[in-house]
C-alpha cells in the first residue's frame, strides 16, 4: 500500500524556476506578495501515489513543481483510460470545477511533487488582481484546446502519426523547461502511452522500432533521443514551425 502523501512547507512561488507556467508577467511587487501568500505548501508523491481521486471533492489545484503525474479514469469494466500527462509548471484538479469532484486519478508517474493552490482563496485573489484572472482563464482556453486536438488525433490519425506527434510535442514540453532538446526519458511505460494514444501495446513498440529502423529515433530501454526531428514532423503530417514552443499537439 502506498504511503500517504507528506505535505511540506514551501519556498516562494516568485522566485521559483517554473514561475513563467504559473505566474501571469507583469505582477507589482504587493501582488506578488499576495501570490507568495496564497501558496503556503507543497505535497510529495512517490510513484505510484495519488494526488486525488476520481469523485474526491475539490479543495485545491496543483502545479506540479517536479516529477511526472498522468490522470486516467476508470470505465465501467475496470479498464484504465489515461487522458493526461502532466508536466513540471502545469495545472492539475481543473476538472473539478464544474461540479466540486474530481472526474479522475492523478497519479504519479515518478517521485513527484505539486504545489497546493486552495481554490477559494485563489478565486477570492484572481478577482482582485485581473492580471491572475487572465491567466487562469488562458489556462482553462489552453486545456480546453489541447483536449480537442487529442479527441482529433484519435478519430483521424493513423497511428504512426499519433505517436511521432506525441514524441514531437513531449520534447517540445521539456524543452521549455530546461531539459535536453529532443533528448528524455519516458516516465510512462509502452502501455501507458497505447492507452493515451489510442493504440495497442504491441503496435507503440512496433511502430517505436519502425522508428528506429527508418532514422527517426534512437531508444534504450526509456530513454529515447529524436535524431530526424523534421522526418518525425512529415511522418505526423505536420508542418513544422519556425518556433518550435507553438507546437500544442497531444498534450
Amino acid at each position: 500500500m502506498n504511503q500517504a502523501p507528506k505535505l511540506n512547507s514551501i519556498n516562494k512561488c516568485s522566485t521559483c524556476v517554473l514561475g513563467q507556467f504559473c505566474i501571469p508577467v507583469g505582477l507589482s511587487n504587493q501582488d506578488l506578495e499576495k501570490v507568495d501568500a496564497l501558496v503556503k505548501e507543497r505535497i510529495s508523491l512517490k510513484k505510484g501515489d495519488a494526488l486525488y481521486r476520481h469523485g474526491n471533492p475539490m479543495s485545491s489545484v496543483y502545479s506540479v513543481r517536479f516529477g511526472t503525474l498522468k490522470t486516467e479514469h476508470t470505465l465501467a469494466d475496470g479498464r484504465a483510460q489515461i487522458i493526461g500527462f502532466h508536466l513540471p509548471g502545469e495545472i492539475l484538479g481543473l476538472d473539478a470545477i464544474g461540479d466540486g469532484y474530481h472526474q479522475s486519478d492523478a497519479i504519479a508517474l515518478e517521485d513527484s511533487e505539486a504545489c497546493i493552490i486552495r481554490f477559494t482563496e485563489f478565486e477570492s485573489l484572481a478577482s482582485q488582481i485581473p492580471t491572475l484572472q487572465n491567466q487562469f482563464h488562458r489556462i482553462l482556453s489552453r486545456e480546453l484546446t489541447q483536449d480537442q486536438r487529442h479527441l482529433l488525433s484519435l478519430g483521424s490519425m493513423r497511428a504512426e502519426e499519433r505517436l511521432a506527434g506525441f514524441l514531437l510535442n513531449l520534447s517540445e514540453r521539456l524543452t521549455a523547461r530546461g531539459y535536453t532538446n529532443h533528448e528524455f526519458d519516458l516516465r510512462m511505460s509502452r502501455e501507458e502511452m497505447g492507452s493515451y494514444l489510442g493504440i495497442q501495446i504491441e503496435t507503440v513498440s512496433r511502430m517505436l522500432s519502425r522508428f528506429v529502423e527508418a532514422g527517426l529515433i534512437q531508444i534504450k530501454q526509456r530513454h529515447i533521443k529524436l535524431i530526424d526531428v523534421d522526418g518525425l514532423y512529415e511522418l505526423a503530417g505536420l508542418n513544422k514551425p519556425a518556433d518550435t514552443s507553438a507546437i500544442r499537439i497531444c498534450t
